[in-house]
């Protein structure tokens, strides 16, 4: 009986494929055992959509939490430079005239007077509009210097907050009332030629209270409160 012998290519050809088999047998083997002893959750498209959608939410809602503290902080900032503008345009102190010639001065001697000059004069057109240097509240106006002579012919007197009062004299039309409060810089008055003058000025003064007697250097005080002339 003769013996079959095997091409050898065809042996290595044979055992290869066995090999193969086996190991897809073991690897799905082993894929079918953990499979069942995991119980491994695959997500579904569904579950990983929600979780996008969920994850873009969320983010939308901080950008809305950031941008509106952003505006809030805008308002905030606007808020303060509409208040530093504010306070820039309103000082405490201001001239009592805008355009002017200095004349006579404070502790000025001379023959208009009969002790030294008591205030300081703004040499100004007859019109000029006449503001308070300070607010305040007004408790004196009328002829014959609001009842401190008739040198002073139309007068006002201002009390400040401060203690002191500002005068304001030689006026040709008075636009304020006794007890009537005014502001920094608020007109009060049109300057004039008014009681013993010598041409048309404003005279002003800073007393230590209402009546003539107790002035005080208008233009050192001025000064003091930043207000240069």
């Amino acid at each position: 009986m003769s013996k079959r012998v095997m091409n050898p290519a065809t042996r290595v050809a044979a055992v290869a494929l066995a090999t193969a088999g086996l190991g897809a047998s073991l690897v799905a083997g082993a894929g079918s055992a953990f499979a069942a002893e995991g119980k491994a959750v695959v997500p579904t498209a569904a579950t990983a959509s929600a979780a996008v959608a969920a994850q873009a939410e969320t983010q939308a809602h901080l950008a809305a939490q950031v941008k509106a503290a952003a505006a809030k902080k805008t308002v905030a900032v606007k808020a303060t430079a509409v208040k530093a503008t504010a306070t820039k345009k309103a000082p405490a102190w201001v001239k009592p005239v805008s355009s002017y010639t200095l004349s006579a001065s404070f502790n000025q001697g001379g023959a208009m007077w009969a002790h030294k000059h008591s205030g300081q004069d703004f040499a100004v057109p007859v019109g000029t509009p006449v503001k308070a240097a300070g607010a305040g509240t007004v408790v004196k106006a009328g002829p014959y210097g609001g009842g401190d002579g008739p040198a002073y012919g139309n007068a006002i007197v201002i009390k400040h907050a401060n203690g002191k009062y500002s005068q304001y004299a030689h006026l040709s039309k008075i636009q304020v009332k006794i007890g009537q409060k005014v502001g920094a810089g608020q007109r009060i008055a049109l300057s004039g030629n008014t009681g013993n003058s010598s041409g048309p000025h404003l005279h002003f003064e800073i007393r230590t209270t209402p009546n003539y007697g107790s002035a005080v250097n208008p233009a050192a005080f001025l000064r003091a409160h930043g207000v240069g002339i």
